[in-house]
């Protein structure tokens, strides 16, 4: 039979294990929240560089036709195109996002 020291010893050291399992459980949890927030952030990045390329493709299209404005002739007609040309990447962009 134990003695009264040895219970008194073995319910703190399983009031130690509880207390140690308890910190793991919670360790995990946070670990596991960490890992989706890490995921949220890279598509969130992937998202806004998508976006950003999206503004320089844009940036360069109007950059391309001020340029070619100079010549009212054929501006007119490139402007045409370059819209029914962002028209179209736009309804490809939509097509991927689906």
């Amino acid at each position: 039979m134990a003695s009264p020291q040895q219970l008194a010893q073995l319910d703190r050291m399983e009031r130690q294990v509880t207390t140690l399992v308890a910190a793991y459980q919670q360790v995990r949890e946070e670990l596991a929240d960490a890992h989706t927030t890490i995921q949220q952030l890279q598509a969130e990045l992937r998202d806004r560089e998508r976006q950003l390329r999206e503004h320089q493709n844009q940036e360069n299209i109007v950059k391309l036709a001020n340029t070619i404005a100079a010549e009212p002739a054929t501006a007119t007609e490139l402007k045409q195109r370059l819209n029914e040309y962002i028209r179209e990447l736009d309804k490809c962009l939509a097509y991927l996002r689906e």
